[in-house]
């Protein structure tokens, strides 16, 4: 081990309490660090993946012209039709699934059982569009559309609510005091990146929904996909072609509908979660910057206390280099201690937030490097200062220091 190492590790053991709420700073600091930024990672890949749940190349047409995100008035429009969808559907070729929507709130009542849901309307075209998978049974049918059958498909949570463990295809459930049959069973989704439980509604031909439960003619929003990633933007272009043509608007005339796309959504989210991480990280270095605040306080303690024995040093051969190749040792040694701890102590935080508290983290080995490194700066930085001021000291002074 190197003559200098040897001595800082000795002064660090002198004063193991002093030295020890000196590492604990760096511990805190690293640990928050790795902890945030796993959290912000989980948040990150949770929203990838209900982004993925919800179907890819999905393009959402509402009615009114709307911002980017908001739909203001688009609610108490009706602008939108169910010949516009099958029209997009027969007329642009780089649509590939289309399906009218409309939904309502509703209470769904089994046997003395009863669930506050939503039934949503829909077309065969739905689960595909949003990669639904069957547990059970089968999905809506053209059929059914056209019939206006009273039939319906559950998503896991109300199946649970209403049925528990029984098996739900085949029975009857009432709505509006309507009896309808149960013919399917979805496969759990989880939430929808706004926090939305997807699968909390009952999904029903759009027709059925109209005519027996809202008594309109309307439908909510179009959802359709495009054939591929490729295509999406000249399928926005045809549907937007094709709806101005429809709708008999001029070219000056501003339009009545909005063409919202899921990449575009999903990018807004995933740049928030990004922004969310590095926020999380930068407030956790601060804590990291106070843990190195007081590895320089301890370090001009330190100097101030052994004065004597740099002067000491110097008087037997030692150069102003090696006075301050010293004390940085001292600091980094001090940095690496707490970088190291404190990677143990940010992974176990991490993981038990995610157990106790239900985030989801996800550990970044770059992060923890990172972390760690900048911890190492951290203590060289703020270790400087002192190490250069007891390598200045003059030696008679030091020598008569008491």
């Amino acid at each position: 081990m190197p003559p200098l190492l040897k001595i800082a590790l000795r002064a660090i053991m002198r004063n193991k309490l002093r030295s020890s709420l000196t590492i604990l700073g760096i511990v805190i600091g690293v640990g928050a660090v790795i902890a945030m930024v796993s959290i912000g990672q989980g948040a990150k890949d949770l929203v990838a993946k209900q982004l993925e749940s919800m179907g890819t190349n999905v393009l959402l047409i509402f009615p009114l012209s709307t911002t980017h995100t908001a739909t203001r008035g688009a609610i108490e429009s009706h602008t939108l039709t169910a010949e516009d969808a099958i029209a997009i559907k027969r007329e642009c070729q780089d649509v590939n699934y289309v399906t009218s929507y409309i939904m309502s709130n509703t209470q769904a009542v089994f046997g003395n059982m009863n669930w506050s849901t939503s039934v949503v309307g829909i077309e065969p075209d739905y689960q595909n569009i949003r990669n639904w998978d069957l547990v059970s049974g089968r999905f809506i049918t053209q059929q059914d559309v056209k019939t206006m059958a009273k039939v319906c498909v559950l998503a896991h949570t109300v199946r649970k609510n209403l049925f528990g463990a029984l098996d739900p295809v085949g029975k009857w459930i009432r709505i509006n005091n309507i009896p309808f049959k149960v013919v399917g069973v979805l496969v759990e989704k989880g939430q929808s990146p706004t926090g939305r439980n997807q699968d909390d509604v009952i999904l029903m031909p759009y027709t059925t929904v109209q005519r027996k439960i809202m008594g309109v003619t309307y439908i909510s929003i179009i959802m359709a996909s495009s054939t591929s990633e490729e295509t999406r933007f000249s399928a926005i272009d045809q549907i937007s072609a094709l709806l101005k043509q429809r709708h008999r608007l001029r070219p000056d005339q501003e339009e009545d509908f909005t063409i919202l796309s899921q990449v575009e959504y999903a990018s807004t989210i995933m740049e928030t979660s990004r922004t969310m991480t590095i926020l999380l990280g930068s407030i956790a270095s601060v804590s990291l910057i106070v843990g190195g605040i007081g590895i320089m306080n301890i370090m001009l303690v330190s100097t101030t206390e052994r004065t004597r024995e740099i002067g000491i040093r110097m008087a037997v051969g030692a150069k102003e280099k090696d006075i301050l190749l010293q004390f940085l040792i001292e600091s980094s040694v001090l940095s690496t201690i707490g970088g190291v701890i404190g990677i143990v102590f940010g992974v176990t935080l991490s993981k038990l937030v995610s157990i106790y508290g239900g985030w989801p983290s996800l550990l970044s080995p770059v992060s923890i490097i990172i972390a760690f490194l900048f911890s190492n700066i951290v203590g060289i930085f703020f270790g400087y200062y002192p190490a250069r001021k007891a390598s200045r000291l003059d030696l008679i002074e030091a020598l008569r220091y008491e």
